[in-house]
């Protein structure tokens, strides 16, 4: 049977179409997994801050188009999790000192300014979902899993902002929270995220409350002992095994 005569009978018995591939098995799901990996990699410090990322060992990596892991670099570059150097190719974005201040000066103005409205809209479900996130995230700094509680920080940073009912203010967050990653990554010192394990759950008080300027104070302050456990000392730039971390 031919691509055509299973299009037609696809579109007779009431069926989707299949989804057409390009080249190396390229294609907008695809791509969207391949941008996850490689986004989740950086975040959760896989991928080091620095590390090279060549577009032949990724193609190679993940079996598809040299193009279409351009893209997927293209898209992260946007994000500023990636930077693209003429004649040096991509690398994982490495914050400089003055970065890691703009974004936390950045994550003071958003987020705090954002915790009276979701004081006022949050619900018990919400209350719920947020006490789950802290819950794992306790359980990975307690198990010493640092880049995953770290990960586990910003989803929650993120979710909280998402509750202020702001997409747009919610989308930056997430954007900061993913450059903070790379900032802890770069300067934060081993076992220590800057905020006590706690935190997370004393914040969520003052949002059950309906404290929305306790929940600010609290907030700014959360931010800032995160800031302040940063020390600035360069390191430097690796090889990443690519293979070691997507090979199956």
């Amino acid at each position: 049977m031919n691509q055509r005569q299973s299009l037609a009978d696809g579109e007779a018995s009431g069926q989707p179409p299949p989804r057409r591939l390009g080249k190396n098995g390229d294609g907008a799901e695809r791509h969207e997994t391949i941008y996850r990996s490689i986004s989740d990699a950086i975040i959760e410090h896989r991928l080091r801050p620095g590390a090279r990322l060549r577009e032949d060992a990724l193609a190679e990596v993940f079996g598809i188009s040299r193009t279409g892991i351009r893209k997927i670099l293209q898209r992260l570059a946007l994000e500023q999790l990636v930077t693209l150097t003429p004649r040096r190719g991509a690398s994982v974005t490495r914050p400089t000192a003055d970065e890691a201040r703009e974004v936390f000066d950045a994550r003071q103005m958003v987020e705090c300014g954002l915790m009276p409205e979701v004081a006022r809209r949050i619900s018990e479900a919400d209350i719920e979902e947020l006490r789950s996130m802290a819950s794992r995230e306790r359980e990975a700094l307690s198990a010493g899993e640092q880049s995953s509680a770290i990960k586990l920080s910003a989803a929650f940073h993120e979710r909280l902002a998402a509750l202020s009912g702001n997409d747009t203010l919610a989308a930056f967050v997430g954007r900061l929270c993913s450059r903070s990653s790379l900032i802890l990554a770069v300067y934060g010192n081993p076992g220590n995220l800057g905020c006590e394990s706690h935190d997370h759950d004393d914040l969520i008080r003052y949002l059950e409350a309906g404290d929305g300027e306790g929940a600010r104070a609290f907030m700014s302050h959360h931010l800032k002992e995160i800031e302040a456990s940063l020390s600035i000392v360069e390191e430097e730039a690796e090889a990443p095994d690519l293979q070691s971390i997507f090979g199956s």
